[in-house]
């Protein structure tokens, strides 16, 4: 009974802070934490539902591309609390100083928005609406779409529990030294079911979307590791923001040449 209240607990953490969706507040400790990781992907989950809905009412509504595309970029970073964007800015922020990785994961705690971060997201938000515009409103799409971004969140927890981290002491440190080897398995697992139901729904636009999500977490190793010294939370964000772009762009792609 322990263990499964322990599973619910990790769960409602997972949900209350890498999203807004409201839950029951859980202490935050060790034993809690355990499974956290584990549940990332349910943020997915959820926003794939909010994308659904979405798509629902455009279809209904009849939405034109502008409006659809925007909700597709916009939906996702509300329903996570935006979040993994501060993580995005933050690290825009510190490689725009140039300087040693000391000062980069200095930069990286400072509360204050820096005119790079700015730049960084409006190019970001007009980039991914561009693209989503060029998607129509089909469940097709919209489940290429909530696989990606239950996949992103898969493959930006292998990249914290795997990867090094930059520092001793915080919440990334304690993903790594509570349960890490069973996170990283259950991690595994959730990205093959995701990227079965991808393959399952569109297979030309999940080979693409999953194979550019790969690329980007296997170059976020050197880079982590030569401008900050290792993984941190920010930079695991950043990569999440970059990876879901990627995404975006390459089914868009995909469809422009295979047709959908």
């Amino acid at each position: 009974m322990t263990a499964i209240l322990n599973v619910l607990r990790s769960a409602a953490m997972a949900i209350s802070c890498f999203s807004n969706v409201p839950v029951p507040q859980v202490e935050w400790r060790e034993e809690n934490m355990r499974y956290m990781m584990c549940f990332f992907p349910l943020v997915g989950v959820i926003i794939g539902l909010v994308l659904a809905v979405w798509t629902w009412l455009a279809r209904t509504l009849g939405f034109g591309p502008v409006l659809f595309g925007a909700g597709l970029a916009l939906l996702p970073i509300l329903v996570s609390g935006a979040i993994h964007m501060d993580g995005f800015c933050d690290v825009i922020d510190a490689q725009s100083s140039h300087a040693a990785p000391e000062r980069k994961r200095e930069i990286l705690k400072d509360p204050h928005t820096g005119a790079f971060a700015g730049i960084g997201i409006a190019i970001y938000i007009v980039a991914y609406v561009a693209f989503a515009t060029e998607l129509e409103a089909t469940w097709l799409t919209v489940g290429l779409l909530a696989g990606g971004h239950v996949a992103s969140r898969c493959l930006s927890g292998i990249g914290t529990l795997a990867y090094p981290t930059s520092a001793s002491k915080g919440m990334l440190s304690m993903f790594h030294d509570s349960g890490k080897g069973r996170a990283l398995i259950v991690l595994l697992i959730e990205l093959v079911v995701c990227s079965i139901f991808m393959g399952f729904v569109w297979a030309p636009g999940a080979v693409a979307m999953l194979g550019i999500a790969l690329v980007c977490l296997i170059l976020l190793y050197p880079f982590a590791k030569t401008q900050f010294g290792g993984m941190s939370g920010d930079l695991a964000g950043f990569f999440l923001q970059v990876a879901e772009l990627c995404m975006v762009i390459a089914l868009v792609l995909v469809v422009k040449v295979v047709g959908l």
